[in-house]
């Protein structure tokens, strides 16, 4: 087949968003204003909660939604190793302390077994990671929140429509967090949205995100400037409305790849959980040690037949200097470092076309058969 560059990812940005953008400009209205409330109430009647509250990016929306809560200092908050970073510094930011557990080999999210053995009576909180587009098993994780008084908070920062048991990923737990990071199932250029059905984290978020203020110049909090702006509310308005159609192409895509590959020798192509709706944020394979190449040789070789590919999460936050440093890095978690030893990224995002997917089938035949 004929030599072609494929991206890794591609955000699908038309005429409507720029039309909406181009109608904020002339306004004059660009700070935050109507196009976030709108997109707000928009994004939380689309998930299901009473409350949603956009703010800047996603870590600034986990920095906030962890302070609504009131996550403090001697607080343990156990979350995956297996993530960006930002899950676990979030934690750090409120002086608490991350505790890591161990993932499902399968699924790549947090095993609640793993989970159980972590609590202890300084435990104040989970945050679920729903991990390349697929949810976890928040059944599992509700009902362990529950029987331990635990809060639940869901980084859905990859799983925009993602479902388990019929509901929207971010509608189970206390909060959820949602990212808007131009790669993400859907954008706003940069972003972040807390949704929760709690009208006391709600108002205690939209206080934190614009410097404390109950009203204009009165401040009855400490406050940061968090806020949203209203170009990239409307970029978002517009994603929100076309964020069903792009999943299902993603959803197809991942169809079409695992079909191609799933006779590979050393792939393991990714899971779904039967339970749940995966939206493939990342379309993630596993490269044993039975494959002709190892994982990054693999990637070197699609590298070079222009196939851009990534590895998400070459090295557990446990693992990572600044944890080491901070004497974090307990955990017994080989799934986890098992996994950033063998994943590997192909593309699956909503701009590849047929011939694309082919010329990803092909290439990884020829180099693993």
């Amino acid at each position: 087949m004929a030599y072609r560059r494929i991206s890794i990812a591609r955000p699908l940005i038309g005429d409507e968003e720029i039309e909406a953008v181009t109608h904020v400009l002339r306004s004059g209205m660009l700070a935050q204003g109507r196009e976030v409330e709108l997109f707000e109430k928009e994004f939380a009647e689309y998930i299901g909660t009473r409350h949603a509250v956009a703010v800047a990016n996603g870590t600034l929306a986990l920095d906030t939604v962890l302070k609504a809560l009131g996550i403090r200092e001697g607080d343990e908050v156990i979350t995956t190793p297996f993530t960006f970073i930002a899950t676990a510094n979030a934690i750090l930011y409120q002086r608490a302390r991350p505790v890591f557990a161990d993932i499902d080999p399968k699924t790549y999210n947090l095993d609640p077994d793993k989970v159980l053995e972590k609590i202890t009576l300084r435990t104040k909180a989970i945050i679920v990671v729903h991990l390349y587009g697929q949810p976890a098993d928040m059944k599992a994780f509700t009902e362990i929140a529950e029987d331990h008084h635990l809060l639940l908070v869901e980084d859905a920062a990859q799983a925009h429509g993602a479902e388990f048991l019929g509901k929207k990923a971010g509608s189970f737990g206390h909060a959820a967090i949602f990212s808007f990071y131009p790669t993400k199932n859907m954008t706003t250029g940069e972003g972040g949205m807390i949704v929760t059905d709690d009208d006391e984290v709600a108002r205690k978020a939209r206080l934190i995100r614009d410097h404390g203020q109950e009203r204009k110049y009165l401040h009855v909090v400490l406050g940061y400037n968090y806020r949203m702006t209203n170009i990239a509310a409307a970029i978002g308005r517009v994603q929100l409305r076309k964020l069903d159609t792009l999943n299902e192409i993603r959803r197809r895509n991942a169809e079409i790849l695992t079909r191609e590959l799933k006779s590979l020798r050393g792939i393991i192509p990714p899971y779904e959980d039967p339970r749940s709706k995966h939206v493939y944020h990342q379309y993630v394979i596993r490269v044993t040690a039975e494959a002709k190449l190892s994982r990054d040789e693999l990637a070197e070789k699609l590298r070079e037949k222009g196939i851009e590919t990534a590895i998400h999460y070459p090295v557990p936050i446990h693992k990572q200097p600044l944890y080491r440093e901070l004497g974090l890095s307990e955990c017994e978690c080989p799934n986890a470092e098992e996994a950033a030893r063998t994943v590997l990224s192909l593309p699956v995002h909503p701009a590849l076309s047929r011939e694309d997917l082919a010329y990803i089938a092909s290439a990884m035949r020829e180099l693993l058969s």
